[in-house]
């Protein structure tokens, strides 16, 4: 059984959603990078999404932006980032780790090599954002050929055909977006009901909602659409890079996936 497919149960006996943290690896530095995701983890994440910092991140907004080019500046590269995930694999044997990227980073060191060093890092799954499903065909098979997960996104107006291919090609998860355009803090996120039937009427892996995630509210009303589970990023690397308590907010935001966070 997958890492996934194992925490989905767990918690799904526990009567609770997951929720994801995602950071941008190597922001500010290396070793704090390590010690946010070491925090996140133990303030209660139950999977983790990890950023490869990348100079023309279209599909994120101004806070994860920010948090490459730092990332950048500090001199993190790719080979950086895969032996910081192999530290965290090292110590949390059990959590999913996903890795959020960018087409030209994985053909800049080549698919194969790529895929490859990522799940020697022991990475569970990679979402590569700017790759549009249609595509995605020969890439999911060599993802899967090396161990990983492909993830693919959805939204509410993916066509009724292409959710169907998302499924298909799917392995983890299913990444849903909240809304069109970037990622950020915001107050509009719409959690969709129908995509996530959709979707599972598909047979997709579970729905994951990201793209604002950021108050107890959201992580309610994504499961209430019947989401499996959340992803929360800007506000994480928002928090962090302002000094704030990381692990206070994660702590939060995980109590609200729980069935009596209503109360």
């Amino acid at each position: 059984m997958s890492r996934y497919a194992a925490m989905f149960d767990r918690l799904a006996a526990r009567g609770e959603g997951a929720f994801g943290a995602f950071l941008m690896l190597g922001d500010p530095d290396l070793d704090t990078s390590l010690g946010l995701l070491g925090a996140v983890i133990a303030a209660g994440a139950d999977m983790i999404e990890v950023g490869i910092p990348f100079s023309d991140p279209v599909a994120d907004g101004p806070v994860i932006q920010a948090a490459a080019q730092r990332s950048l500046a500090a001199g993190v590269r790719t080979a950086d980032c895969f032996a910081l995930i192999a530290k965290v694999r090292e110590r949390n044997p059990h959590i999913p780790i996903g890795i959020l990227t960018y087409a030209n980073l994985v053909v800049a060191r080549s698919r194969e090599r790529f895929f490859d060093e990522a799940a020697a890092a022991g990475a569970d799954s990679l979402l590569i954002a700017d790759l549009p499903a249609f595509e995605a065909e020969p890439w999911a098979e060599a993802m899967r050929g090396a161990g990983l997960g492909p993830v693919l996104i959805a939204a509410s107006n993916t066509p009724a055909d292409t959710l169907v291919r998302i499924a298909r090609l799917s392995q983890g998860y299913t990444y849903c977006v909240s809304r069109a355009g970037i990622t950020g803090t915001h107050a509009e996120a719409r959690f969709d009901p129908a995509l996530v039937a959709a979707l599972k009427a598909a047979g997709a892996p579970p729905p994951v909602f990201g793209f604002g995630i950021s108050t107890p509210d959201h992580v309610r009303a994504a499961l209430a659409a019947g989401a499996a589970g959340v992803i929360c990023g800007s506000a994480i690397v928002d928090c962090a890079a302002g000094g704030g308590d990381v692990a206070a907010l994660v702590r939060d935001l995980k109590q609200a996936t729980g069935n009596d966070s209503a109360s």
